[in-house]
């Protein structure tokens, strides 16, 4: 391409061996065959390179972060099977983005289970293989349907790994466990709010909160995080939940240091994946400045036309737009394409 387009950095992939993660939820979602026809097509869909690459140069996307689809690793219980199927992923998706390297990079998938573990993958991924950070998929499920998150000091190998390396990580949504589906009153009889238009930022958000609230960044003062969605909803609840965050007896007992405000201002980026709305992008400029936001697609949830028509209507004051749509973005990954 010789003219700048955008760049989207939460699009999201698959490779031939891992493709078995997709039923996560499946049968519950979408019973039977209906299901299984519906895994097979978004199979395709995540395989398919060239034809995200043609639907790029059609609409005018310059380059694109690729990163393993939710749930990745962090829907595998087994310790040894998910760092097994991270560092198989990310083998793989080196080596395609290799053919390309103007046009892709890479996120690293990371098994959450040994944080030590997952900090050496995360740099073998970024110092060996030439990817610019890491993506998560919220909570790491473990054995005996228990749920791992990120939020205590034993997290801190990794943490300190991201900041060292100067990488951001990607916080990304993920369905409940399917136990927690079956027997939950509260997702149970109600599967129609499970997934992107609800319980998806319900969900994470929790997990953001927690890790403002915990001291990492405190710990971790250069650490970079970045929440799609337009930040999960945060943003608009940020003034109400730091009003609250700091009350007396509040802060008093609070284990950080400042309020969600001061770590969103920080340490936190938001990009528009899968959240077309004009005035929410403008808010969230207002709100935590127009550098800390990023333009995304969600590819394939959400299809490259769709978010490129949409973006052809944006108007943003001054240059605005264009750190929005690339520039922000390629400062903040350190992307190896032209401002």
């Amino acid at each position: 391409m010789t003219v700048k387009g955008t760049v989207a950095v939460e699009e999201a992939v698959i490779d031939p061996a891992t493709t078995w993660i997709l039923s996560e939820s499946q049968h519950i979602l979408t019973p039977g065959d209906a299901g299984k026809a519906a895994v097979e097509f978004h199979k395709q869909r995540l395989l398919d390179i060239e034809g995200r690459l043609a639907s790029m140069d059609a609409e005018g996307v310059e380059y694109m972060l690729l990163s393993l689809t939710a749930p990745g690793c962090q829907g595998i219980a087994d310790q040894k099977l998910s760092e097994q199927t991270a560092a198989g992923f990310n083998d793989w998706l080196a080596s395609e983005v290799a053919k390309r390297p103007s046009r892709f990079g890479g996120m690293a998938a990371i098994s959450m289970h040994d944080p030590v573990q997952a900090a050496g993958e995360l740099k073998r991924a970024v110092q060996t293989l030439g990817f610019f950070g890491g993506l998560i998929n919220d909570f790491q499920s473990v054995k005996s349907s228990e749920k791992q998150y990120y939020d205590t000091a034993a997290y801190d190998p990794f943490w300190k790994m991201a900041e060292e390396l100067d990488v951001p990580i990607y916080l990304h949504p993920r369905y409940p466990e399917l136990s927690e589906i079956e027997s939950d009153t509260k997702y149970g009889p109600r599967l129609h709010l499970l997934g992107a238009g609800v319980q998806f930022h319900l969900d994470l958000s929790f997990h953001i909160y927690a890790l403002c609230a915990s001291g990492v960044f405190d710990r971790f003062p250069r650490l970079k995080l970045v929440a799609g969605h337009l930040g999960e909803n945060i943003p608009l609840n940020l003034w109400r939940a730091s009003h609250w965050y700091n009350k007396p007896t509040k802060k008093a007992t609070r284990p950080s240091l400042h309020d969600y405000s001061y770590y969103f201002r920080k340490n936190i980026f938001i990009t528009t994946s899968g959240n077309f709305s004009t005035p929410g992008l403008e808010f969230c400029i207002q709100e935590l400045g127009v550098e800390r936001c990023l333009y995304s697609i969600d590819t394939p949830y959400d299809q490259v036309k769709e978010a490129q028509e949409w973006w052809r209507t944006v108007e943003l004051k001054d240059n605005h737009k264009e750190l929005v749509g690339r520039e922000n973005a390629i400062r903040l990954f350190k992307l190896p394409i032209q401002v």
